[in-house]
């Protein structure tokens, strides 16, 4: 069995392998969660930039910690979830500040609270326990499942805004009196305060931008990459995404040297994230400054129409060996629905430039199970991956379509199950061995539609869940005995539509 001295001496291990973290003392103490084991968690460019920002400030200390990649041994051995710079119980903080990234991680927070000896709703809490602030990528969308277990949520950007939060509360004289001022402010959302209506999200200044990573580590699902975003948000209209033009703006783009001067001389692996990263008008040059110096270079979100042979050959010059592009639609039909303005001359042009540049494979990832899909659009996917296979060699990833919140697609139903099924076993019928076919999982992804379309209830229902191992079974039970009410849509104004109008829409120009 597992021993409280090991579980330590992997955490040590793992800080050994660390370049750029920080250690500091200070009055004010915050531990930063992420309900994901240590491997994801350094992976993500927004908990590692928060990190960043709160060391940065006078009289804080923020140190961080992950879910166990062993929970069962953290439980037989009594140990309580502790920080890594400091190996100390993360409950022991001021503020536990959560991240939260995807709808099913609320099991991962849970596990966190509980590991933590906090009660799991804020309810429950009093001024003997930390404040818990929850933030993350799901703020964007809907995080009313989780908000019964926060004191305050940051919807959206918290790069400024959580500093702001920190100033406040440590010369607030009560809980009650600090929940009740920030309750004012825009992109913070008290539950306790403002019940089930959500707060718009935060939009932090410019000066906040880029967002960089200040540790790189070989444990991660990006081994040793230094991250940075070369542009914040997204100008295009995808009917299915939360990160679109009515989010916060639209796009906003960093200065090339600005992105470069983030980059540590240690630093051999860059990778840029972001929404629409191939969209930055000068992607090019950055890509250029990071291959000249002899490191490797990862981007994210490419699109197939922004692709040349000259931002191809950057990429194989920085050590990429695959191209991955989204159709994010079965057929041409189903991409109108999508607004997704990606053709097939562009997928082929993606599949040419992998060929030409002696690339091993295309990775082609696909939404499927938009409203009014038939099977024949199904088979046009088939028809047209196909052909790319003659080019070069394709891998097809398949997700049905979780309708999200702030999005014109809030409230489409989840496609049946079985109808799902039939569309992913004819997609393995028609492409056979020719294409390596990865599908997700529809019972998991029926789960994440529940959550992403529900309130407050849903809560509860994670919480018996949880107590219950976790399975689909489990989620299944227990979603049906709560015979929940999903909450009210949250389309963008000027993005309000009804399933039926969907295939009316101009595609976007």
């Amino acid at each position: 069995m597992t021993t409280h001295f090991e579980l330590r001496r992997q955490i040590e291990d793992r800080l050994d392998k660390e370049v750029g973290t920080i250690y500091k003392e200070a009055a004010c103490r915050v531990s930063l969660v992420y309900p994901s084991p240590y491997r994801i968690g350094m992976s993500s460019l927004g908990f590692q930039a928060i990190y960043r920002l709160l060391n940065e400030r006078d009289g804080v200390v923020c140190e961080r910690s992950f879910l166990p990649d062993d929970l069962d041994a953290y439980r037989n051995n009594r140990t309580p979830l502790l920080t890594y710079e400091s190996q100390v119980p993360a409950a022991d903080a001021d503020i536990i500040a959560l991240s939260i990234a995807y709808e099913t991680e609320v099991i991962g927070l849970i596990d966190c609270l509980d590991l933590m000896g906090l009660p799991l709703k804020a309810e429950e809490r009093d001024a003997r326990y930390p404040l818990v602030i929850l933030g993350g990528p799901l703020t964007f969308s809907n995080p009313l499942p989780v908000a019964p277990f926060a004191d305050l949520i940051v919807m959206g950007e918290g790069d400024e805004l959580i500093g702001v939060l920190l100033d406040w509360y440590r010369d607030a004289t009560s809980r009650e009196q600090f929940l009740e001022d920030v309750a004012l402010l825009p992109g913070v959302y008290v539950p306790s305060i403002h019940g089930e209506q959500l707060r718009p999200v935060a939009q932090a200044n410019d000066i906040f931008l880029p967002a960089y990573s200040p540790i790189i580590t070989p444990d991660t699902e990006l081994s040793n990459m230094h991250l940075v975003e070369n542009a914040r948000g997204c100008h295009r209209g995808c009917t299915f995404c939360v990160m679109r033009r009515t989010t916060n703006m639209g796009m906003r783009t960093v200065a090339p040297e600005v992105v470069l001067g983030t980059i540590p001389d240690h630093a051999r692996r860059v990778g840029l994230v972001g929404a629409a990263t191939t969209d930055h008008p000068k992607i090019k040059e950055i890509m250029e400054g990071v291959v000249r110096e002899g490191r490797e270079l990862g981007l994210s979100s490419l699109r197939a129409d922004r692709l040349d042979d000259d931002f191809v050959a950057l990429l194989a010059r920085g050590g990429a060996r695959t191209l991955t592009v989204a159709s994010d639609g079965s057929s041409q039909r189903m991409r109108d629905v999508a607004r997704k303005n990606i053709k097939e001359k562009h997928l082929i042009r993606a599949a040419e430039l992998v060929r030409d540049h002696d690339l091993k494979l295309l990775k082609l990832y696909m939404v499927i199970a938009y409203p009014e899909e038939e099977m024949s659009d199904i088979e046009e996917m088939c028809d047209f991956v196909l052909e790319l296979s003659k080019i070069c060699n394709v891998a097809l990833g398949m997700s049905p379509l979780v309708a999200k919140k702030n999005t014109p697609l809030d409230g489409v139903p989840f496609e049946d199950q079985k109808s799902l099924e039939a569309k992913i076993k004819r997609v393995h019928k028609l492409l056979g061995r020719r294409v390596d076919i990865r599908a997700t999982s529809v019972r998991w992804a029926w789960i994440e539609y529940q959550l992403a379309q529900g309130g407050w209830g849903m809560a509860d229902v994670a919480i018996e869940v949880w107590k219950n191992g976790a399975s689909f079974g489990a989620w299944k039970r227990a979603i049906k005995r709560a015979d929940l009410e999903y909450a009210p849509l949250r389309r963008p104004e000027n993005d309000r539509l009804t399933p039926g109008a969907l295939l009316d829409m101009p595609a976007q120009r």
